[in-house]
């Protein structure tokens, strides 16, 4: 058997209904991709998929690994974990639920082993969501893109493979709460878009809802944006030009005797504007004092609970 070379790793959850399928995709890719190895990260999925995982693990004609966290981390924590314990010298990222096609996966090794780039991002060429969900997604990367990298496909990067370059230094960024897309084209190197057509989700639901898309694109802001420390500093500067005019109509309307109780709104607005912006600003600066504590507490991005591989002695 042939050394390990390429390896593609898969985030696992909630994917029970997949994996009969995934398993023999994966094993027809092995024919057509020298040196494969697969690492599956179980992130600690509710249903059955350690179980199914596990027991098809040694009935596998390819090398693969099988990563266990010991709590729901995330699914860019436990990409991370998978580069981690990759053996190979080529990386590629899918989901276990099918809707990208292998064919992209082969294509990113190709690409990669050849030297042609060191990083291969798949752009969604069409996708078969539904109309709800592609307006959503839709919304979500013009946000992304507007707001935090603007190098970011329109479609958005739900996969991608690298070189040993680059997922080293991906791995290198020991960032909490991070994003990461944002670190996929911060850290550079040379970049290639090949386009794909995302297939229907047929098995199951996504995991992949609002409030965690929420989550990540807030993660993605303070991770990569100045864009709270500017809305803020916006917002001051319009608070002060109001300020200013309010003051400047109620000293007049004072002027004018036409304010009987003596100092009572001008009082009130000071209250609630200036609460208001302390509030605001107490709270933008929690969100980043929380993150700084959260990489000063050095905490692992997640913890591997077990790790199993199946025997190939070929390649110990």
């Amino acid at each position: 058997m042939e050394d390990i070379t390429c390896s593609l790793v898969i985030p696992v959850y909630r994917n029970e209904e997949n994996l009969p399928d995934l398993i023999p995709a994966l094993s027809d890719l092995a024919t057509r991709v020298n040196g494969l190895e697969v690492v599956f990260v179980v992130d600690a999925s509710p249903d059955n998929c350690e179980i199914i995982l596990r027991a098809s693990l040694q009935k596998l004609s390819f090398p693969a690994q099988l990563l266990v966290l010991s709590r729901n981390f995330g699914a860019f924590s436990a990409i991370r974990e998978g580069l981690i314990a990759a053996r190979g010298r080529y990386f590629a990222v899918m989901a276990a639920d099918m809707q990208e096609p292998p064919e992209l996966i082969e294509k990113f090794f190709d690409d990669l082993t050849k030297g042609s780039a060191d990083l291969c991002l798949g752009v969604r060429r069409s996708r078969e969501d539904p109309r709800m969900s592609r307006f959503l997604s839709n919304i979500y990367w013009r946000l992304y893109r507007r707001f935090v990298i603007s190098d970011v496909p329109a479609g958005g990067v739900d996969v991608f493979g690298c070189n040993e370059a680059v997922r080293n230094a991906l791995l290198s960024l020991d960032e909490r709460a991070g994003s990461l897309i944002g670190q996929l084209f911060w850290v550079g190197f040379r970049r290639v878009k090949i386009p794909y057509d995302r297939r229907a989700r047929t098995k199951g639901r996504s995991a992949w809802v609002f409030a965690k898309r929420f989550r990540y694109f807030l993660d993605s802001v303070f991770a990569f944006s100045d864009l709270p420390i500017s809305l803020l500093v916006a917002v001051g500067a319009i608070g002060g030009i109001l300020s200013i005019a309010i003051a400047t109509v109620v000293m007049l309307a004072w002027l004018f005797g036409d304010i009987t109780v003596a100092g009572y709104v001008p009082i009130m607005i000071a209250i609630l504007f200036f609460g208001f912006m302390t509030l605001l600003s107490l709270g933008i600066i929690g969100i980043y004092v929380w993150r700084i504590s959260e990489n000063v507490r050095g905490r692992p991005n997640a913890i591997v609970a077990k790790r199993e591989k199946n025997d190939l002695p070929e390649l110990e």
